[in-house]
């Protein structure tokens, strides 16, 4: 990973195993998150779903390209084995490698906001992004204090008001010669 550059970071469970049995999961995850990466990257939006997880990230500048990665492999690894423990499983949670996607292009960054935030809605899950809670979506609209560069991405769509006018008329079919994301 570059320093610098922007990143769609995703992976997903190994035979469809959920990534997140209970509420507190979630949150957990996000914790584990923090802890280990938080130094190494700076977070724009964030999903987690049942099987799998979307984030977009900013590599800091002053890091080291191979302790990022080391620092994605550590998070893994910790919520794997805390996982495991907790449900008394074994074994490994993630598929093998996570995937991520260098995002260089304005529209690619304004797609892949809404594409993140979009998917509990494309799989059914809730039929508004606002009422999926394991999503960066309410708190980029909210006033509370957060991790994730809350300014910096609305700034990027011109206010509150255009981010959700934005993430309701996105059609990912319209952009997707732009990019292509993998079913994930």
């Amino acid at each position: 990973m570059e320093l610098g550059k922007y990143y769609h970071v995703y992976n997903r469970s190994i035979n469809q195993e959920l990534l997140f049995k209970e509420d507190r999961n979630y949150q957990f995850f996000l914790d584990k998150y923090k802890s280990h990466l938080s130094k190494h990257v700076d977070t724009l939006c964030y999903c987690l779903m049942p099987t799998h997880f979307h984030l977009f990230i900013r590599v800091k500048e002053d890091q080291v390209d191979t302790e990022v990665l080391e620092a994605f492999r550590s998070f893994f690894i910790s919520y794997a084995k805390a996982m495991n423990k907790a449900y008394s499983r074994t074994g490994s949670l993630f598929q093998h490698k996570f995937k991520k996607k260098v995002i260089d292009d304005d529209v690619y960054y304004s797609a892949i906001v809404a594409y993140i935030h979009l998917n509990p809605v494309k799989a059914g899950l809730v039929k508004k992004p606002k009422e999926w809670k394991f999503s960066s979506y309410e708190t980029i609209l909210s006033d509370k204090p957060t991790q994730i560069l809350r300014e910096e991405v609305l700034r990027w769509f011109g206010g509150r008001e255009e981010f959700v006018r934005f993430h309701e008329s996105f059609n990912e079919f319209e952009t997707s010669d732009i990019f292509k994301i993998s079913d994930v």
